[in-house]
């Protein structure tokens, strides 16, 4: 399984690359995995700015739906606009073409509460 250890995570399956005040969010490799073949991605906050822990968005497999959480407090500035039309690159490439919002964080210090490579690995049993 792929942890890549320069990225951030969340107790909800989440990857954060942090660079300057924006950061990259996608599910992780672990999560595309156990939701199976991912049929559709939606995101409709870009441009809103939401707090830490809202849902941003949905993931909607062939088995399920599950929600997105904002990893950290801020304004949605992007969206992966790919995933409309390949959202099984969440499958093939979660923490490359994959990726699903980027976010202008507001507030940095809440970085210091994301898990590390290692705290996620020992949170999924790896």
């Amino acid at each position: 399984m792929n942890i890549p250890s320069e990225l951030k995570y969340t107790k909800d399956h989440e990857w954060i690359k942090i660079e300057g005040d924006v950061a990259t969010v996608g599910i992780t490799d672990f999560a595309q995995g156990e939701l199976g073949d991912i049929v559709y991605v939606e995101v409709e906050t870009v441009d809103e700015t939401l707090e830490i822990e809202e849902v941003f968005g949905t993931v909607e497999a062939v088995k399920t739906v599950s929600d997105l959480f904002l990893p950290l407090s801020g304004e949605i500035v992007e969206f992966n606009e790919s995933l409309e039309d390949e959202p099984e690159k969440v499958n093939t490439d979660p923490y490359g073409e994959g990726w699903m919002i980027k976010l202008k964080f507001s507030n940095a210090d809440q970085i210091d509460d994301l898990l590390s490579a290692e705290d996620y690995k020992a949170l999924i049993g790896g």
